[in-house]
């Protein structure tokens, strides 16, 4: 009848790296209460996002919804990384570097927190509750937090051992520890979109995208034109996700949110910019894309620290990343499994500890994965690098080209987890 009452952690954010958080905590013995800003779980939408999840992601995952099999029917594979370029003028296109032993699998954002969303207990999760403010007890011992019940306008407060900061990129938390830090902008934003082609798979726009790219439903492709590129990959439930990254100087962003909104000119334009610079076939699938929107694309130094006191960093508020190395999804997956086997090993009355260890086996990675993926987006950018040299496909090399490849990102097939964890020992 002692028996000892469990720690418990208030997680910041519902989306993947909060949903993947709540369950490493769980089976570290932790309860735990996420507050999330949104009413009710994401349906998805015709605008939902793709994402690229390594063989390390996948484990996890199988670990916290108890079956691969699951994961497996709801992804497709990503066998083959292409780089090609392509001649807006004379409309071809040829591969520059190819691997065919990528091994990710393309899944829908909506559809992978679904999965996680659905394997946890129920109850846990504190929907529609904007994140106010914090405070931590003057003994360290706990961690007081504020929502507000967005149905209600209600004050609510939330008490917890550990605050876990899951808010994104742009984290109101991360601020409060680190006022003066800027995001920095890319030099680019990127136009996305989700084509859903499962009433008309037979159409001629779908018959020449597959002929252009014969690979589709097996491959992630990067078409490279004149300082720009476009990613091209197939989702599951006949949906082609495309993401198109555009120079141009930095644009005033009105709400906190990096997604900015979009005009029937602005769609118009970029239309006309498509059918200039790719394949007639692809042109058309961008066209044909309903509800086409624009990320702003940020990410920032690497950070020194990702806890203070019983405060933790994990996902985009820990390391805000470019997209082209498909790192974020999996670094907040592996972010979530690395503290909840810390916390594991530590327990509640060595926090620090396992804080400390937390940091001391993400920090390098995910600061070497950030600073890679920057290089990369540069590079297919035809930006300026650090060597004050731009990459030129017309002058380039085979061996500069390997340069484009996914599988040189640091940690690419091997990211660190704590000796002993339950991870460590399920791992391929």
């Amino acid at each position: 009848m002692n028996e000892k009452k469990r720690p418990k952690a208030v997680i910041v954010g519902g989306s993947i790296a909060g949903v993947s958080c709540a369950h490493s905590l769980i089976l570290a013995g932790w309860d735990v209460a996420v507050l999330e800003k949104s009413c009710a779980p994401p349906t998805g939408s015709p605008t939902g996002a793709g994402l690229g999840l390594d063989p390390l992601a996948r484990t996890l995952i199988g670990t916290w919804i108890k079956s691969h099999q699951l994961l497996h029917n709801t992804t497709l594979p990503l066998t083959f990384d292409q780089n090609q370029a392509t001649d807006g003028e004379k409309k071809v296109s040829w591969t520059v570097t190819r691997d065919e032993k990528f091994n990710f699998r393309a899944a829908y954002w909506a559809d992978l927190h679904d999965l996680l969303y659905n394997a946890l207990p129920p109850n846990i999760f504190l929907w529609g509750h904007l994140f106010s403010s914090f405070s931590v007890c003057n003994d360290k011992k706990a961690v007081k937090v504020k929502a507000k019940v967005l149905q209600t306008e209600e004050i609510v407060d939330v008490v917890g051992d550990l605050l876990v900061a899951a808010d994104g990129c742009l984290s109101s938390i991360r601020r409060s520890f680190l006022p003066d830090l800027k995001l920095r902008y890319a030099g680019y934003c990127a136009w996305r979109g989700v084509l859903d082609f499962s009433e008309n798979e037979n159409s001629d726009t779908i018959v020449s995208i597959r002929k252009a790219y014969p690979d589709l439903g097996r491959c992630l492709y990067f078409d490279l034109g004149s300082s720009t590129h476009i990613g091209l990959y197939e989702l599951q439930r006949k949906n082609l996700n495309w993401i198109w990254y555009i120079n141009q100087p930095e644009p005033e962003l009105k709400k906190n949110s990096v997604t900015m909104k979009v005009t029937d000119d602005m769609i118009q334009k970029m239309h006309q910019e498509a059918e200039k610079i790719w394949d007639p076939a692809l042109a058309r699938v961008i066209k044909e894309t309903k509800e086409p929107f624009i990320n702003v694309i940020y990410d920032s130094d690497p950070l020194q620290q990702l806890y203070w006191d019983n405060v933790v960093l994990v996902g985009d508020a820990a390391h805000p990343t470019t997209p082209h190395g498909l790192r974020s999804t999996n670094m907040s997956l592996l972010d979530a499994a690395v503290l909840g086997a810390c916390l594991d090993k530590w327990g509640r009355e060595k926090l620090e500890s396992a804080l400390e260890e937390y940091q001391s086996i993400r920090l390098p990675v995910v600061a070497k994965q950030a600073l890679h993926s920057r290089r990369m987006g540069r590079l297919k950018q035809g930006l300026v690098l650090e060597t004050g040299k731009t990459f030129d496909l017309k002058t380039a090399n085979s061996e500069d080209c390997e340069e484009l490849q996914q599988k040189n990102m640091p940690y690419f097939a091997d990211a660190p987890l704590p000796v002993g964890s339950r991870y460590a020992c399920s791992t391929p």
